[in-house]
C-alpha cells in the first residue's frame, strides 16, 4: 500500500506511473478515463472513454511520440489542455517517456507563456486546436516562434495549424509496437516529475517537484477521504498547477475506480455525470460546491465531496454543508502545498492544525504529509514531503526557499484559534481570481504601459473571491491591443463592455 511506502526510504517510493499500472494491472478491462459528454461544445473530437489496458496503450504510445521526435530524458515538455482525457494520457506519457510535465493554466496567451517557458527551457508544448474561442494550437506555435528552447509544438485535434504535429493517432488501437516507455534507473521517485507554475513578486515561478511530493500532496486528500478502492472520481479541477495534479490525478491513481472529467462548468452535463458516477467522490472549486448541493445536482449516493479553495481566507464564511455527502476541504497556498481537513458535526470548516494533523482524525498508520505554523509576521507558513523546499544557501531556481526550521512562507495572513490557524488575507499585492493569482502592481503597470489613461482595479466576488474591473477612454482600442499583447482573458475581460440596465 502507498501510505506505507511513504514512509520508507525515497528509493522505494512509487513513481505515478507506477501507481497507473497497479491499477492497470488489477483491472485492465475497467474504465479508467471519461471525457465530459459535452465534449464537443468546446473542443474537438467526440467524448473518449477507455480502459486502463487503453489508457495504457495511449500513454505508451504518447511516450514513444515524444522519444521518437528526438526529445531527450528530463526534457521539460509544456501542456495545455482543457479537462479532458487527453491531459491526463499526455501527463501521465510525458512521465513515462522520462521527461518532465509543465501542465499550464488554461487561460494563458502568449505573454504568460512565454515569460513562464522561457525561465525552465521547456523543449515542446502539447495542446489542442482550440479550448472554446481561444486558438491554443496557435498561440502555442507562436509562443514557440519567440521561445529559442521549444522544437516541438504537438495538438490533438483537427485544422491544426502548420508546424503543429498531430497527435490524435496515439489512441488509434492497431498501433501495437509501440514502447513501453523509459524505464529510469532508481531511485526513480525522487526524480523531478513535474514543473507548476506559482506567483512571487517578480512574477511567474516555476516549481519542480518529484514524485514523491506530488504523491505527498495527493495523500493528503486521500487520506481525509477514507473511501474504499475502486472509487470513482468526476473532477472539475483540470491537472494545471500542483493542486490540481494533487487533488485530480493522485487519489485517482490511488483508489483505482475511473476518472469522470468536467470541464469549465455546464449544470446539465454535471448532474448527468454526476447520476452516471453514483456512489463516488465529487471535486470542485469551494465556490461551486455548496452551489450544487443546493440544486440537487449531486447524486443520491455521492460518498464524498472535495472542495478546492483557491483563496482559502474564504474557508471561514462559508456556509454550513447540506448534503448527506462527507465534505472534505482542501485549502491551497498556491504551488507551496495544500491542506485537507473533514467537515465534521458542525458542517462548517474546521481550523486548520497548527503543526502537524489532529491524530484522532487520521489513521494511525496515515503518514504526515504537511505541517503547519503560524510564523512571526504573522502568516501562515508550510513544510513536510509535499513541499519542495531547500535551504536558503541551497536556493534552486525551480525550489521553494524554507527558513532554518524547514518552513515555506504562504504570504497567507492567519489567526491563532482555539482549534488551530484561520486564514485571514491573501499575499499582499496578490489578487486571486478563480483558480489564478496575479501579482496586483504588474497588472496595473501592464495596463497603464498599454494605455495611460486606463486603469484597473480589483474588487471581490462572490463566486470567484475577486475580480477585475477596468475603464478607459476607448474600450474597444484598449482591448484590440491587450489581447495583440496575448494577455490572461481575465484581464481584458475587466475592459468588456458593460450591458446598459433595463428600464423599469
Amino acid at each position: 500500500m502507498i501510505i506505507g511506502e511513504m514512509s520508507r526510504t525515497a528509493g522505494t517510493a512509487a513513481t505515478l506511473d507506477d501507481l497507473f499500472r497497479r491499477a492497470g494491472v488489477r483491472h485492465p478491462g475497467a474504465i479508467a478515463l471519461v471525457d465530459p459528454s459535452n465534449r464537443e461544445s468546446f473542443t474537438d473530437g467526440a467524448p473518449r472513454t477507455l480502459t486502463f489496458a487503453q489508457a495504457d496503450r495511449a500513454i505508451s504510445t504518447f511516450a514513444a511520440k515524444l522519444s521518437g521526435s528526438g526529445l531527450r530524458t528530463d526534457s521539460i515538455i509544456a501542456i495545455q489542455l482543457p479537462n479532458i482525457v487527453e491531459s491526463i494520457v499526455a501527463f501521465l506519457g510525458v512521465l513515462r517517456a522520462g521527461m518532465i510535465a509543465a501542465p499550464m493554466p488554461l487561460l494563458w496567451r502568449h505573454r504568460d507563456i512565454v515569460a513562464a517557458l522561457g525561465q525552465v527551457g521547456a523543449k515542446a508544448i502539447v495542446t489542442c486546436s482550440h479550448i472554446g474561442a481561444a486558438a491554443s494550437a496557435e498561440t502555442a506555435r507562436q509562443a514557440a516562434v519567440d521561445l529559442f528552447s521549444i522544437r516541438h509544438v504537438f495538438g490533438f485535434g483537427s485544422d491544426l495549424p502548420d508546424g503543429v504535429a498531430p497527435l490524435d493517432d496515439v489512441f488509434v488501437s492497431h498501433i501495437i509496437d509501440a514502447p513501453i516507455g523509459y524505464t529510469r534507473p532508481a531511485p526513480a521517485a525522487i526524480h523531478i516529475a513535474a514543473v507548476t507554475f506559482g506567483l512571487e513578486s517578480t512574477g511567474i515561478k516555476p516549481v519542480a517537484r518529484n514524485h514523491v511530493e506530488l504523491i505527498a500532496g495527493g495523500l493528503e486528500t486521500f487520506i481525509e477521504v477514507d473511501t474504499q478502492a475502486d472509487t470513482p472520481q468526476l473532477s472539475a479541477i483540470p491537472i494545471s498547477s500542483f493542486a490540481g495534479i494533487a487533488v485530480t490525478v493522485v487519489p485517482w491513481l490511488l483508489f483505482g475506480g475511473a476518472l469522470h472529467l468536467h470541464h469549465g462548468f455546464d449544470a446539465e452535463t454535471f448532474a448527468a455525470q454526476c447520476d452516471a458516477l453514483g456512489d463516488g467522490a465529487v471535486i470542485l472549486p469551494a465556490a461551486a460546491a455548496t452551489p450544487v448541493a443546493e440544486a440537487d445536482f449531486l447524486a443520491r449516493n455521492t460518498r464524498v465531496v472535495m472542495a478546492l479553495w483557491r483563496a482559502p481566507e474564504r474557508m471561514s464564511a462559508a456556509k454550513p454543508w447540506g448534503s448527506r455527502a462527507v465534505l472534505v476541504d482542501v485549502a491551497s497556498f498556491g504551488e507551496i502545498g495544500l491542506t485537507a481537513s473533514r467537515r465534521g458535526e458542525s458542517r462548517l470548516p474546521t481550523a486548520i492544525p497548527d503543526g502537524a494533523p489532529i491524530p484522532s482524525r487520521r489513521a494511525a498508520s496515515a503518514p504526515t504529509v504537511i505541517e503547519t505554523a503560524r510564523s512571526g509576521a504573522g502568516t501562515l507558513a508550510l513544510r513536510g514531503p509535499m513541499v519542495p523546499s531547500m535551504a536558503p544557501e541551497r536556493a534552486h531556481a525551480l525550489r521553494l526557499t524554507a527558513n532554518a526550521a524547514g518552513y515555506v512562507d504562504s504570504g497567507c495572513a492567519c489567526r491563532v484559534d482555539a482549534q488551530g490557524l484561520i486564514v485571514t488575507a491573501p499575499p499582499p499585492g496578490v489578487a486571486v481570481i478563480g483558480g489564478y493569482r496575479f501579482n496586483l502592481n504588474q497588472v496595473y503597470e501592464f495596463v497603464a504601459e498599454t494605455d495611460p489613461g486606463a486603469t484597473i482595479v480589483a474588487l471581490p466576488d462572490l463566486d470567484l473571491g475577486q475580480r477585475f474591473a477596468g475603464t478607459a477612454l476607448d474600450r474597444a482600442q484598449l482591448l484590440a491591443k491587450l489581447r495583440d499583447r496575448g494577455v490572461n482573458p481575465l484581464i481584458t475581460e475587466a475592459f468588456q463592455p458593460r450591458a446598459a440596465p433595463k428600464a423599469a
